[in-house]
């Protein structure tokens, strides 16, 4: 593994944080936020970016080898080397802005033999959907050291199969019928999470005023501290 000090190149603009605090590890609550910044960055790759792996599909080909199949553990954008799929998160905030949460819940797509997104940022102790929207077997299998690891079939028949994690980590999903199907579940203990998108760029809004550090965390690339 690289290490992310020497390939991450963070930029971050802070707009609007303008009173500095201490802020101490402890259970979030939610307040109304007044006077809040946003807090926005792009994460870039330092060099030549790698070309993404081709992967092979051997198995339920009629549903699964629609496409040709690329590894996400590692995209970087070939315009302006942004990492796509960091995931963003202020550390040891108490207090701030609540969920918004879509109305229909959270999900992970199977879709095509595929999990969409490849990162799915939850919020710890709330239900989500893994969905099989392909009318075959799956197998969904966690790999997680806080929570309790989940390994269960989920045939066609499942549609939606509901999971739920208490504490915050960054666990690996996986399908063990198909074996290059991987994702990742981002467990949050606060809203101040955010996944960079296919240009390496990320916004964090509502931030309370405040001097904050930044945990950065790739799949890859491993994690650092701004």
């Amino acid at each position: 593994m690289k290490n992310i000090n020497k390939i991450l190149l963070l930029t971050i603009f802070c707009l609007g944080l303008m009173v500095p605090f201490q802020v101490w590890a402890q259970k979030y609550t939610v307040k109304a936020v007044g006077n809040g910044g946003s807090i926005k960055g792009t994460i870039n790759y330092s060099g030549k970016a790698p070309a993404p792996k081709l992967l092979t599909v051997d198995k339920d080909k009629q549903v699964c080898d629609s496409h040709p199949k690329y590894s996400e553990e590692l995209l970087v954008n070939g315009k302006n080397g942004g990492i796509k799929n960091v995931v963003v998160a202020i550390k040891n905030i108490s207090s701030g802005k609540d969920w918004d949460l879509p109305e229909a819940g959270l999900a992970m797509e199977q879709k095509g033999c595929w999990f969409y997104p490849h990162v799915l940022i939850v919020p710890a102790g709330v239900t989500f959907y893994v969905t099989n929207n392909d009318g075959i077997l799956h197998n969904i299998h966690t790999h997680s050291t806080k929570n309790k690891i989940v390994n269960k079939a989920q045939p066609k028949f499942v549609k939606k199969l509901r999971m739920k994690f208490d504490l915050a980590e960054n666990i690996s999903i996986s399908c063990d019928v198909h074996s290059w199907m991987k994702g990742w579940v981002a467990v949050a203990d606060h809203p101040y999470y955010a996944v960079t998108d296919e240009n390496g760029s990320f916004d964090i809004s509502q931030v309370p005023p405040g001097t904050y550090s930044i945990e950065l965390w790739h799949e890859t690339l491993g994690s650092q501290t701004k």
